[in-house]
């Protein structure tokens, strides 16, 4: 601890420094709930309340049980069955089946709804097929509460299929080996010793999973579902109160905020330790002809709604129509993305590098708390850190043109509100914690050892990080920079609220194209983006795919 702390003091800009990105990355969120204080609004909450807010409670409530459930019994089981089954297809399924990350919740809405609308494929061939007739058949309306919850299980259920099967790979042999020994069968050793071993994972993944539901404004907004979320961005510019708007982004943080405290309080002084010792991998059972065949199912359905036909579509869709303004229009619209993607990704490496750098020379519970803190970022929806952001942004806006007009009789306007700098300042408000999450463990994983061989050379700190840490890094570096991209790439919700008016990116184009119910014109954008996210899940796949016990 002490030479920690001797080498922490030859950079004493490195703590204030910590202590000023942790700062700017709350800012938002603080802002948010110092709007509660602000009793302006009543008349608009009056007006909510008798109108339109019992809906976005209920709505709200609905998509979380059923998402919820949805992602758990689809994450859970494919996972189990992967781990600790041996049927035809298990090597392809164990990494295939997180390849739904890749397709944005409101791209699987838009594709979904022109497949299953009137004129689309499915009822026009079972029109073709059956002789049907307008008014002759009843089918599901997928733009309701039910459908939104469909899409969101289907596209978010590998957060618990994942963290599930690490925690069955983890704990599998040694927790099942003493479960037979106590005479329980496959099924008793399922639910009375893995399942409750992986209970904090399964519910670590369901709450990434709920969070990102409570986030989600493109597939609620164009399923007309009326949340939280779509009543925030009414109330900012239908109803033009950003007060209120503020308020309802309070109320729906406190929802989150909720999620993670039953989280914790459900594990109660519960431990899950394995203390076997066993650490080798499950073997496999061997499955029936028929019990395999069922497996296989199992795993594919989830695979064929969540990304198979999704993606099908949207190929088949780009190639036959696609956008009819294809061309130069199209190719700004993607630069504006990946210029933004590039720059947010770029800085939020950077940040990350600094906060867990600090981490790692003091160890002490002040930067620890830092870097929580900035970890809350991307727990809190888009739409809440847009208007978070604007809150303090526009003051300081205001206070800057203020100072210009007294002191040089400049009439500057706002240099930051609708900007670029904004906006990018709300990416790194939420996704900070991405890249942070990836350096940390990063770093973590290099021994103390070389920070002390490091400086038995007479390398610093500094020296130490850029010669020694740095290239150790890199493949950590590049999957932070990497998911921070494909994430700014796929936001939607603070880039509608926050972007210039003369900035399109390609999830904007695609979410006006599909309001407009220009479903085929909006598969290019839509294509783009999924293809783009799909470069980290393949290569978390290819780790899957190598995957085993003790190396990853």
């Amino acid at each position: 601890m002490h030479r920690r702390l001797t080498l922490l003091g030859q950079y004493p800009w490195l703590t204030p420094a910590a202590l000023g990105i942790a700062a700017l990355a709350a800012v938002p969120i603080l802002a948010v709930f110092a709007s509660l204080a602000d009793f302006s609004t009543l008349d608009t909450w009056a007006h909510l309340a008798s109108t339109v807010l019992p809906d976005y409670m209920l709505n709200t409530v609905i998509l979380c049980v059923g998402v919820g459930l949805g992602v758990s019994s689809i994450g859970v089981t494919t996972a189990w069955l992967t781990v600790m089954h041996d049927f035809p297809g298990r090597r392809f399924f164990e990494w295939a089946l997180i390849l739904p990350l890749a397709v944005p919740a409101y791209v699987m809405a838009y594709v979904y709804t022109d497949f299953l609308q009137f004129v689309g494929p499915l009822q026009s061939m079972l029109r073709e097929w059956f002789g049907w007739q307008y008014g002759d058949y009843w089918f599901p309306d997928v733009r309701t509460v039910g459908g939104a919850v469909g899409m969101f299980a289907f596209v978010f259920y590998p957060y618990v299929y994942m963290l599930a099967r690490t925690a069955f790979l983890e704990r599998a042999t040694g927790a099942m080996e003493a479960g037979r020994s106590l005479g329980l069968g496959p099924w008793a050793c399922f639910f009375r010793v893995s399942l409750p071993m992986a209970r904090p994972a399964i519910v670590a993944g369901t709450a990434l999973a709920l969070m990102e539901t409570l986030a989600d404004f493109g597939t609620v907004s164009y399923f007309g579902v009326q949340t939280f979320t779509t009543g925030i961005y009414r109330a900012w510019f239908s109803l033009g109160d950003r007060a209120a708007a503020a308020q309802l982004s309070a109320a729906l943080l406190s929802v989150v905020v909720l999620v993670l405290v039953l989280e914790h309080i459900s594990r109660g002084r519960a431990r899950f330790n394995d203390t076997s010792r066993q650490q080798r991998p499950p073997l496999g059972r061997k499955l029936s002809p028929l019990a395999g065949a069922i497996a296989a199912i199992a795993c594919f359905l989830p695979l064929l709604f969540g990304f198979l036909l999704p993606a099908g579509l949207l190929l088949e869709m780009a190639l036959t129509e696609g956008d009819a303004h294809f061309g130069p229009r199209f190719f700004t619209l993607a630069g504006n993305s990946f210029m933004l993607a590039s720059v947010t990704a770029v800085l939020g490496v950077a940040l990350a590098m600094l906060l867990a750098y600090a981490n790692r020379l003091s160890r002490g519970p002040f930067t620890r708390g830092l870097n929580r803190l900035v970890g809350l970022g991307y727990a809190v929806p888009g739409t809440v850190i847009a208007v978070g952001v604007l809150i303090p942004v526009t003051q300081l806006d205001n206070w800057l043109a203020g100072q210009f007009k007294t002191h040089f009789d400049l009439s500057v306007g706002l240099m930051l509100t609708g900007g670029m700098v904004a906006l990018v300042y709300a990416y790194l408000t939420r996704f900070l914690s991405v890249a942070l999450h990836a350096v940390d463990t990063g770093l973590g994983k290099i021994t103390p050892s070389m920070d002390e061989a490091a400086r038995s050379l007479g390398a610093g700190a500094w020296a130490s990080l850029r010669r020694v840490h740095m290239p150790m890094l890199k493949g950590s570096l590049l999957t932070a920079g990497l998911m921070v991209f494909v994430d700014v790439m796929k936001e939607l919700p603070a880039t509608l609220v926050m972007r210039p008016f003369n900035l399109d990116t390609l999830a904007t184009q695609a979410f006006n194209l599909a309001s407009d119910e220009r479903l085929a014109e909006a598969s290019t954008a839509a294509l783009t983006i999924v293809a783009v996210g799909l470069v980290p899940v393949i290569i978390l796949s290819g780790q899957i795919a190598r995957q085993r016990l003790g190396r990853a």
